[in-house]
């Protein structure tokens, strides 16, 4: 793109990344003075940027005259984890054919879990994310149980940090959520309940790679049903090894690509 940076500070690059993050973080269409309020730039930058940016598809222009993400970026953003997830999807196909039940295969991003396959079915189950969306581990279950058998030094960090209290439900404790995930460990998976989303619940297992933990493949269902989550663990261990030795092959920084290394 063209043009430098007469802001001191500013690279061209890290005035476009300013520019789409808060589509991320607002998830709606934005005029372009909220895109120069959110972004931090100059009104004239903004401008600037967001025409060159829809001409290249990364945004596209309402007939309202408000911006949202470009179908170009959303089709750059599905090679995300490809390897993974053309991998893995047939096993997580199997796995709502067998269980009938909300299942979806993520990856830890930073301090998050991004959902890299999502196989949804008819029922009204309250849905708190979707492929390519992210939420915080400590609220998941497929967060909860990576977090689990990640390295020590990253639970130590995430535990330091402000938990966010997405439902009245949410463990933000950071030692009784320490106990937590040290049971977690000790049985093998982790079930939420209501902690994302009212009216949810979920269990979920860890998915091994060479010996680390690479994913977590897990299910949703109505919080009514949680008492009985525990009868899904025979079909998701096996689907989890399943995946896990259709991507042995795989190193796993290429398997999974740009979503290993952490964001935050």
């Amino acid at each position: 793109m063209a043009g430098g940076s007469r802001e001191p500070g500013r690279t061209v690059t890290s005035k476009v990344l300013a520019v789409i993050e808060p589509f991320e973080e607002h998830r709606r269409s934005l005029s372009l003075t909220e895109i120069s309020e959110y972004s931090g730039l100059p009104l004239s930058t903004t401008h600037r940027l967001v025409g060159e940016l829809v001409e290249w598809g990364f945004l596209s222009k309402g007939v309202n005259g408000r911006y949202q993400l470009g179908l170009r970026l959303w089709a750059l953003a599905q090679n995300t984890g490809r390897q993974l997830r053309d991998a893995a999807r047939p096993f997580v196909q199997d796995l709502f054919a067998i269980t009938g039940e909300l299942s979806h295969l993520a990856v830890r991003d930073g301090f998050d879990v991004l959902y890299i396959e999502r196989i949804y079915g008819t029922k009204r189950v309250p849905r708190a994310s979707r492929v390519g969306g992210r939420l915080p581990m400590h609220s998941t279950a497929v967060g909860k149980v990576i977090l689990a058998f990640e390295e020590d030094w990253l639970r130590e960090a995430y535990l330091g940090r402000q938990l966010e209290q997405s439902t009245p439900h949410t463990h933000t404790n950071p030692a009784r959520l320490a106990e937590e995930l040290v049971q977690i460990r000790e049985q093998g998976y982790a079930i939420t309940a209501e902690e994302v989303r009212l009216g949810a619940a979920s269990i979920a297992v860890p998915v091994f790679h060479t010996g680390r933990v690479g994913a977590g493949l897990g299910i949703v269902t109505l919080s009514s049903q949680a008492s009985t989550l525990v009868r899904h663990l025979p079909v998701l261990r096996g689907i989890s090894a399943q995946i896990e030795r259709a991507t042995a092959h795989i190193p796993l920084e290429t398997l999974l690509g740009s979503v290993l290394p952490s964001r935050s």
